[in-house]
């Protein structure tokens, strides 16, 4: 393993935990970390349902943190790690701050804005241009949001079977 992928593996990693922080409080398990000269200068993970905005993906979120840490809403020379490919929203995020790299985990093949549903980078209207490279722990991302979604839609069975459980209660003779 090159120099390179151990140092990705060990961001990613860092950014996985995060995504761990956004599923124990009920959120998409996303995590995102920005790092500038070998350290990180931004962090965030998914919480459009607990901010109450739409645009606070993992993302987002790491940039702003890193833009006030730095000072400077600009962010040529970091790399952006993320545990899933990012969507329209974030692409245009990540173009706009000056990101130099994107690495990310899983492929998102319903929103994914680099390889799966889109290739927003490739557009060439874009003034900015973002090396990207995808399927770092992969395995590892795809299986957090896996569970996640897992656990959920049990939950909701779980639910709606108590629902039908307690609607039934005291309609039979007494």
């Amino acid at each position: 393993m090159s120099v390179g992928a151990a140092t990705d593996k060990r961001w990613m990693a860092r950014a996985l935990a995060l995504a761990e922080q956004a599923a124990a409080r009920g959120e998409v398990p996303v995590g995102a970390v920005v790092v500038l000269d070998g350290r990180e200068i931004g962090a965030g993970f998914n919480a459009p349902i607990s901010d109450c905005d739409p645009t606070a993906h993992a993302e987002i979120r790491a940039l702003r943190d890193a833009a006030r840490r730095v000072g400077n809403y600009r962010l040529s020379g970091a790399t952006l790690y993320v545990t899933l490919e990012p969507c329209t929203m974030c692409v245009g995020a990540i173009v706009h701050s000056r990101i130099s790299r994107l690495v990310y985990g899983a492929t998102e093949p319903k929103a994914g804005a680099i390889e799966s549903a889109r290739h927003t980078l490739e557009e060439e209207h874009f003034n900015w241009r973002v090396e990207a490279s995808g399927g770092v722990l992969a395995e590892r991302c795809g299986e957090v949001i896996s569970q996640f979604f897992s656990r959920r839609r049990a939950e909701m069975r779980r639910q709606r079977q108590q629902r039908t459980h307690d609607s039934g209660k005291g309609q039979g003779k007494p």
